[in-house]
C-alpha cells in the first residue's frame, strides 16, 4: 500500500477521536444553556484565530507562495461552510433528543449520501461491492430508527416520520454535501502539497462560518453571542478539539473519495459509545446495540472491499 492511502486511514480515524471530544463537548455547552445555534459557532469562534494565526506563521517561516483562490475554490468551500453548520445545528439539537452514541449513528446516515453527492456534483463513484457495504449500513439507521423516540408508538413509515429522524436524516445530507464540498475546495488548490492544501482551505472555511453566523446573531439574537462568549474555558478546548479535527478532515478529502473517507470516519461509533457511557453514563437498549453493530460490520466489510 501506497503512503497516501496509509495518511488518509490514519488521518480519517484521527478526525473521528477529534469529532467525538468535540460533540461531547458541544453536548456540554448545549446542557449548560447555550442553544442549537450558539453551541454550534463555539466552535468556529474559538479556532478561527488560532488557524488564522496558524497559517500567517506557516507562510512567514515556509516562504510558499498561495495557490490562485479561484471562485470554483470558494462555490465548493462556502457551499461546503454553510451546510456543516446546518449539519451539526442539527446534530447538537439531536442530542437532547437521544443519547450521545445513537445520536452519531443517525448523523451517519452521510455515508451512503455522499455516495450520491460526489457523483453529482465531482463525477467520483464508488465500486459496486462497496455500495452494498454502504448500502448495510443504511439497513442498520432503519433498525434504529425505532429506538428513536421513545413515544413513537406508530406502525409502517409512521415510526420513520418522527423529529429526530428527520434531525438525524438532515444532518447526514448536510454532512455529505459539507465533506464532498471540501474535498472539492481543496482539489480547487491545485497540486501543492496535501497538508498545506489542507490547512489552507480550512482556515479560509472556518473564518468564513465564523463571520456568517456573527452576522446572523447580531439580526436574529444578540443575547446569545454574551452566552458564547462567557463560556470560553470548554469553548477553548473545544475550539481546540474542532481545529485539530477538522484538520485530520480536510487530509483526508484531499486524498480520498468523500464517500470512503466518511464510511472509515464511522469508527467514531466505538469513540460515541465510550464517550456516552463514560461522560453521561448513557446504556443502549438491545435494539440499539444491534443496530450499531451492524452498521459496525458494513463499516469492516467497506475497508476490506476498498
Amino acid at each position: 500500500m501506497s503512503a497516501a492511502p496509509d495518511l488518509w486511514i490514519v488521518a480519517t480515524i484521527a478526525a473521528a477521536l477529534f469529532q467525538t471530544a468535540r460533540f461531547a463537548l458541544q453536548k456540554r455547552l448545549k446542557l449548560a444553556g447555550l442553544s442549537a445555534t450558539g453551541a454550534t459557532w463555539a466552535r468556529f469562534v474559538w479556532s478561527a484565530p488560532l488557524l488564522g494565526c496558524g497559517m500567517v506563521g506557516w507562510l512567514a517561516v515556509s516562504g510558499v507562495d498561495l495557490p490562485p483562490i479561484t471562485a470554483r475554490f470558494w462555490a465548493f468551500a462556502l457551499a461546503g461552510g454553510v451546510t456543516q453548520i446546518l449539519a451539526t445545528i442539527c446534530v447538537v439539537a439531536l442530542f437532547s433528543r437521544r443519547n450521545f452514541a445513537v445520536g452519531i449513528t443517525f448523523k451517519k446516515s452521510e455515508v451512503l449520501q455522499t455516495v450520491l453527492v460526489g457523483w453529482l456534483l465531482l463525477g467520483e463513484t464508488v465500486s459496486a461491492s462497496g455500495f452494498g457495504a454502504l448500502a448495510l449500513g443504511f439497513v442498520a439507521l432503519l433498525v434504529l430508527s425505532g429506538e428513536v423516540d421513545g413515544d413513537a408508538r406508530g406502525q409502517g413509515l409512521r415510526r420513520f416520520l418522527t423529529p429526530s429522524v428527520a434531525l438525524g436524516l438532515s444532518s447526514g445530507a448536510f454532512f455529505a454535501l459539507a465533506g464532498v464540498g471540501y474535498r472539492g475546495a481543496t482539489l480547487a488548490l491545485g497540486d501543492g502539497p496535501v497538508v498545506f492544501r489542507a490547512a489552507l482551505a480550512l482556515a479560509l472555511v472556518t473564518m468564513a462560518q465564523t463571520l456568517l453566523m456573527a452576522v446572523w446573531f447580531i439580526a436574529r439574537d444578540r443575547a446569545q453571542i454574551g452566552t458564547v462568549l462567557r463560556a470560553w474555558r470548554p469553548g477553548v478546548v473545544m475550539g481546540l478539539t474542532s481545529l485539530a479535527g477538522s484538520f485530520c478532515w480536510f487530509v483526508a478529502f484531499a486524498l480520498q473519495n468523500a464517500a470512503y473517507v466518511y464510511a472509515v470516519g464511522q469508527v467514531e461509533l466505538l469513540f460515541s459509545i465510550a464517550g456516552g457511557a463514560i461522560l453521561f453514563g448513557e446504556r443502549l437498549s438491545r435494539r440499539e446495540i444491534a443496530g450499531i453493530a451492524l452498521l459496525f460490520v458494513s463499516l469492516v466489510l467497506l475497508v476490506l472491499l476498498v
